[in-house]
């Protein structure tokens, strides 16, 4: 931000004490009466321009407080032309000032007490995604009154951390713009994919809205419709929204250390989906012919919602792997676990061949026939029993 700041205002300081001084020159031509009108029009014609193109998106991201300073340095040389004789001294006194006030703040925000705008975006955005998790979490017990609600309650105890990001944007662009400007530092290489946090930052952004849907749906004791709607859906939304908030902590998890989130987090994608699954198959199954559209109304629009951000948590998750290719993210290390040794199994292949009751012909005898034995542990797989004969209620079992 102050190297942002710094050159821009350097550059507009001087291209407009130049065209101060190139206007101060132009207006001398037209005389003592006419010089002023002249200038007049000059400082008009030009702070009207540059003040138009700050209503540009890209010029006001980047260059708006160096337009903004070449208006103000501008007006200031061409209308002081006029009264003051040595006018090249004061231009180059305010622009020799800009250049030790810029070179000082400079060297303080890298070397003395370095802020980094790029290192409060990464944090910002991670912690967003841990907001919305949070808010997910809990809101399947807390909504459906279920017993698992970890004790979050309803009403004003409920989380609302998400509403902090819904008005997030200015902040993020500003951070990434300045974050463009920093040279490598720590775990971020000099051309970091800054860009692609503001798509996940307008992701999260889109959740943040849909939870500002289904938050109403709280506590309102006139929208909460019929409970045995609510019953045949509440497994499934449960599910979605636990299911959604597991996926988005372990994305939170991944860009705080910088490691791939793939593996972990798509396990908890492809869950919510079958919940998703669940729910319009149960919707479907269901018999809502005769149903009273008023009662079950309010839980299918919660149950629509849920559907949308089960969506938009595959996008964001989709999003924060593509930043992890692109940042070199670390690949997750999975641990080996050993499981204890299991004794070994026989694995029968054969014929059974079963005694039809009522058959006066068939013989008083159950014969089962296995063609071979095979040891998971034995090197002797593959080899064939010998023949033994279980007696067993009163009937004879032959093994070939």
């Amino acid at each position: 931000g102050t190297l942002s700041k710094s050159l821009n205002r350097g550059f507009a300081t001087f291209l407009a004490g130049a065209l101060g001084l190139g206007a101060d020159y132009f207006a001398s031509l037209f005389g003592k009466n006419g010089e002023p009108i002249v200038l007049g029009i000059l400082v008009f014609l030009l702070a009207a321009a540059a003040t138009f193109s700050r209503f540009f998106p890209r010029i006001k991201a980047r260059y708006d407080y160096g337009v903004l300073i070449f208006i103000l340095t501008f007006s200031l040389v061409a209308v002081s032309g006029y009264r003051v004789n040595e006018l090249v001294v004061l231009a180059h006194q305010r622009l020799s000032t800009i250049i030790m006030g810029g070179a000082t703040c400079m060297l303080i925000s890298i070397f003395v007490c370095p802020v980094w705008a790029g290192e409060d975006l990464h944090k910002a955005i991670a912690s967003n995604l841990e907001k919305l998790a949070t808010y997910l979490e809990g809101f399947g017990g807390v909504y459906f009154q279920s017993s698992e609600s970890d004790g979050m309650g309803t009403g004003k105890s409920f989380p609302q951390g998400y509403k902090s990001i819904l008005n997030s944007k200015s902040s993020e662009e500003s951070l990434a713009n300045f974050a463009r400007w920093e040279p490598g530092h720590g775990r971020f290489r000099l051309r970091h994919p800054w860009k692609h946090y503001l798509k996940i930052g307008a992701l999260a952004r889109q959740c943040a809205y849909q939870i500002e849907a289904i938050n109403g749906c709280i506590g309102s004791d006139h929208i909460q419709g019929s409970e045995e709607f609510k019953g045949k859906i509440e497994g499934s939304c449960t599910r979605m929204s636990a299911e959604c908030g597991k996926t988005l902590k372990a994305l939170a998890t991944s860009m705080k250390t910088m490691t791939d989130p793939y593996s972990s987090a798509n396990t908890h994608v492809e869950n919510s989906k079958a919940a998703m699954k669940d729910l319009k198959f149960g919707l479907k199954a269901a018999s809502l012919e005769n149903a009273d559209l008023a009662a079950i109304l309010p839980a299918a629009t919660v149950g629509s919602i849920l559907v949308e951000i089960v969506k938009c948590v595959e996008k964001i998750s989709e999003a924060v792997h593509e930043l992890s290719q692109l940042a070199h993210f670390e690949k997750e290390t999975v641990e080996p676990t050993v499981s204890p040794e299991k004794p070994p199994q026989l694995l029968h292949r054969g014929i059974i061949q079963p005694v039809l009751d009522g058959d006066s012909t068939a013989n008083d005898n159950v014969v089962i026939t296995i063609h071979e034995i095979i040891s998971t542990d034995s090197p002797e797989n593959g080899k064939a029993c010998d023949q033994h004969q279980v007696p067993k209620s009163g009937k004879k079992i032959e093994a070939l």
